[in-house]
């Protein structure tokens, strides 16, 4: 996997993520170590998550991790707060709201299918 389609791969998970329940302004940016090497930053703002291939410098926590590691934690496979405690990831900055990374990740908006109502 090259740093670009890990980029676009996050951009995709994190703007399809719910994430209105978060009601601040959070950045995190990422240093992805090994393949895929790179820095990028996920911003939740507004209720809109956005995912850009920049440093960020006005950042409330760096997390330092692997691809797969952040692939794994994006799709719901891993938990980020046991991540944190088993090592995969270093988090640098505010811890409380680095613990916001679990609102983003693995959760996936719900679908409305059209045409179809509640029972009642």
């Amino acid at each position: 996997m090259t740093y670009e389609e890990l980029v676009k791969q996050i951009k995709e998970t994190a703007e399809s993520a719910d994430v209105e329940k978060i009601q601040e302004h959070v950045a995190f940016q990422f240093n992805v170590e090994g393949e895929a090497a790179g820095i990028f930053y996920l911003e939740v703002k507004d209720g809109k998550a956005d995912v850009q291939p920049y440093e960020y410098y006005d950042r409330d926590a760096v997390i330092t991790c692997t691809a797969q590691t952040l692939l794994d934690m994006m799709s719901g496979k891993l938990d980020p707060v046991l991540a944190y405690t088993i090592h995969k990831i270093k988090v640098e900055g505010d811890l409380g709201k680095a613990l916001l990374l679990k609102e983003v990740a693995g959760q996936e908006k719900a679908k409305k299918k059209p045409g179809r109502k509640k029972a009642k």
